[in-house]
């Protein structure tokens, strides 16, 4: 049996996790909100997630980065985890998945 690791289901497995991640003031998780733009894992399974946050004045402006790096970094086979937040594009709705809008009613 191979000890390889997938690299393809590690990433299905990280995004898996950020799904159980909620925004406090939206009742959807931060994935489908739109407000992770990017994970990247290299081959020594060091994780970067690229986010921002609705406004930056949100409340979990602190809290969010965090939790999201606490609970990556407990996915099996993870070494490390990097959080980067930035602004840049500004979050907007446009952002939101099909799924997320059609739990907030928007479609």
């Amino acid at each position: 049996m191979s000890t390889e690791i997938n690299m393809e289901e590690l990433g299905e497995t990280i995004v898996q996790t950020l799904k159980t991640i909620y925004d406090p003031e939206i009742p959807v998780d931060i994935y489908e909100l739109g407000l992770i733009y990017d994970v990247f894992v290299n081959e020594d399974r060091e994780v970067k997630i690229l986010m921002t946050l609705t406004s930056p004045n949100c409340p979990v402006a602190e809290s969010m980065p965090q939790e999201v790096k606490d609970k990556v970094k407990m996915v099996p086979n993870v070494a490390d985890v990097e959080v980067e937040m930035t602004f840049d594009p500004p979050w907007t709705q446009d952002l939101m998945s099909e799924v997320a809008r059609f739990e907030l009613g928007m479609l």
